[in-house]
């Protein structure tokens, strides 16, 4: 691996010698002097990126200080080019001649700006002890051992006894347990909020915050009212199933209705879904008999039905599809990954044959398909990338939600033919995972807490505090002892750590993927959202495809309209779950709503 970095970095910087010189060729005009530059730039991107992919991917599925290391080298070989000031400066130069610059032009330059952004060698120093920070941070977290009772425990084991014991004391143990790595990461991650916004402002960014929503041609602000809207408008039917779960959980454990759910009683480790309360949409025994490997090839299916080519057979023998064992130790969180923005396509997870990793497969193979739907000559390496990054996320979870209609399920065979489904408790339990709450969770508490930390720089000494406020508040939530500032309970979570400031991006990608499935329904299907069914149908393939080709060769907005009609907006998300506020507003008469 480290033999590969000092022929790349010879090769790019001659590419970038090349650009330089021509960035005076004053015989040239504008156009064809940005083509050039940018084609010498996709070329080092492209090498570059799939050399820092593989090390990470290394260091993902096999921690170890050797593959740590391999890492970070590539971060900096990666950061050396795309952060070099003679291509900032030539970017920056060809921005202000932007008028005489075609679009697709105009906007490769723009992401090219972002990237250099992450690591300008501007100041080299402090890139480099960034890349170093996120490289040990990743270690921490990704070899972290968790124990209950003074013996180790993996987290699908965590996740498993929360979803299955009725025992308080014991969910209470192993909810502490799951939260015991946030103490190790802290440190890491104090450090990294300074460095991250350190890099930012390199380039002119008020804070790292505000460098990631730029992605979306928004502000620090303009993000967090975005998110705000979508909770106030949703805040009705939140309150409504909060109510509903509060009831149901405190007579299934016995307990008095608390006013705030205690966080150990939610099957969930931060409560950002609901899952397993509703017993008349338990999938768990229809999975009974399957294998893992039945689950994966199942996604693939999916896809294949609507029209999509079958995945390479390099992404079976590639990617790390279930749980390690023995010694090795890798990231449990499900990613998926586009190594050499061409072909080389993994995904990263711990595939068990049950109802929670069949809808996680499918989400994942949903990034799969999108990464192989822009990889075409008309999108150039730069812009192989969502539209923006929630409708990658969008894809993943429409994908994801089309498996969990009832059609489907039985057209799979997961469930018999003759199945009769309570509409009802099928679409409580589709709002209460990730549904609803979920939007509380990421546009409330990670959205809030991390503009708290990069964009307001919160004291490190009041994020513990603040993280639980936020969760009070947003989530009707509270942990089952008080948490002191000796706990990193944000920490917990991979995204604040590895994906920082990004986490509105799932929350938009809630609000996204309903528009679609919206559309898909009723003007392809013409079958209810509610209940419908993608299997097979090219025509559903070919809408998403013609989203899907494009990457980020378009503007997001421009692309959203074109394909659905209407702009951004929770219209379609309320409507399909209307039938649900109208039954859970008959459930919770004469109970208290809320927790105020």
């Amino acid at each position: 691996m480290f033999n590969l970095f000092p022929s790349t970095l010879r090769r790019c910087a001659a590419l970038l010698g090349c650009a330089a010189a021509l960035a005076h060729a004053d015989t040239n005009p504008t156009q064809e002097r940005a083509d050039r530059f940018l084609a010498l730039v996709n070329a080092s991107y492209q090498a570059l990126y799939t050399v820092e992919s593989n090390a990470q991917w290394d260091a993902a599925t096999d921690v170890s200080p050797v593959h740590d290391a391999a890492s970070e080298v590539a971060g900096k070989a990666r950061a050396a080019f795309m952060g070099n000031p003679a291509l900032i400066k030539e970017t920056r130069a060809l921005l202000l001649e932007r008028k005489d610059l075609n679009e697709l032009t105009v906007r490769q330059l723009e992401r090219l700006l972002l990237l250099s952004a992450e690591g300008p060698m501007t100041n080299p120093d402090l890139t480099r002890a960034r890349i170093a920070a996120e490289t040990a941070q990743a270690s921490t977290l990704n070899g972290f051992e968790f124990k209950l009772h003074g013996k180790p425990i993996s987290v699908n084991e965590i996740d498993n006894l929360l979803q299955s014991s009725t025992d308080l004391a014991e969910r209470q143990a192993v909810w502490e347990a799951s939260k015991e790595s946030g103490k190790a990461l802290k440190p890491g991650l104090v450090k990294l909020r300074d460095l991250r916004n350190g890099v930012a402002r390199e380039l002119g960014f008020d804070d790292y915050f505000a460098l990631q929503v730029a992605g979306y041609g928004m502000t620090t602000d303009e993000m967090v009212k975005l998110n705000d809207e979508f909770m106030r408008v949703l805040r009705p039917l939140y309150l409504q199933l909060h109510t509903w779960v509060k009831y149901k959980l405190a007579e299934k454990y016995h307990q008095p209705v608390p006013k705030r759910i205690p966080a150990h009683w939610i099957n969930n480790r931060w409560a950002q879904e609901w899952d397993g309360m509703v017993e008349a949409a338990n999938l768990e025994p229809y999975f009974k008999g399957r294998t893992p490997e039945w689950v994966a090839k199942s996604s693939e299916q999916f896809y294949v039905g609507l029209g999509f080519p079958k995945l390479p057979e390099s992404f079976w023998k590639k990617s790390d599809l279930y749980p390690a064992e023995g010694a090795r130790k890798k990231n449990t969180h499900a990613s998926a990954w586009h190594v050499d923005l061409e072909n080389d396509l993994r995904s990263l997870q711990s595939i068990e044959a049950n109802p929670w990793w069949f809808t996680t497969n499918h989400h994942e193979f949903g990034h799969i398909y999108y990464f192989m739907a822009y990889t075409r000559p008309e999108v150039p390496a730069l812009l192989r990338n969502g539209a923006n990054p929630a409708f990658h996320e969008g894809f993943g979870e429409l994908t994801a939600l089309a498996a969990s209609q009832v059609p489907y399920l039985k057209s799979l065979g997961v469930l018999p033919a003759d199945f009769k489904a309570d509409e009802n408790a099928f679409l409580l339990n589709n709002a209460l995972a990730p549904g609803v709450p979920f939007i509380f969770w990421a546009s409330g508490v990670m959205t809030h807490w991390e503009a708290d930390i990069y964009a307001h720089n919160l004291p490190a000494s009041e994020w513990n505090r603040r993280w639980w406020q936020y969760v009070r508040d947003f989530q009707g939530v509270e942990p089952p002892t008080e948490r002191g500032e000796e706990w990193c309970d944000a920490a917990t979570k991979t995204h604040i750590n590895d994906t920082p400031a990004y986490y509105y991006s799932y929350a938009i990608a809630q609000v996204f993927k309903f528009q679609l499935h919206d559309y898909i329904a009723k003007h392809i299907l013409h079958q209810p959202p509610q209940s419908c069914n993608y299997a097979g149908n090219k025509q559903v393939g070919d809408f998403l495809r013609s989203i899907m080709a494009k990457g980020q060769t378009e503007d997001w907005r421009k692309v959203l309209k074109e394909a659905t009609g209407e702009e951004l907006s929770t219209r379609a998300m309320v409507e399909y779950y209307a039938p649900l506020m109208q039954w859970l507003q008959e459930q919770n008469k004469g109970r208290q709503i809320g927790w105020e």
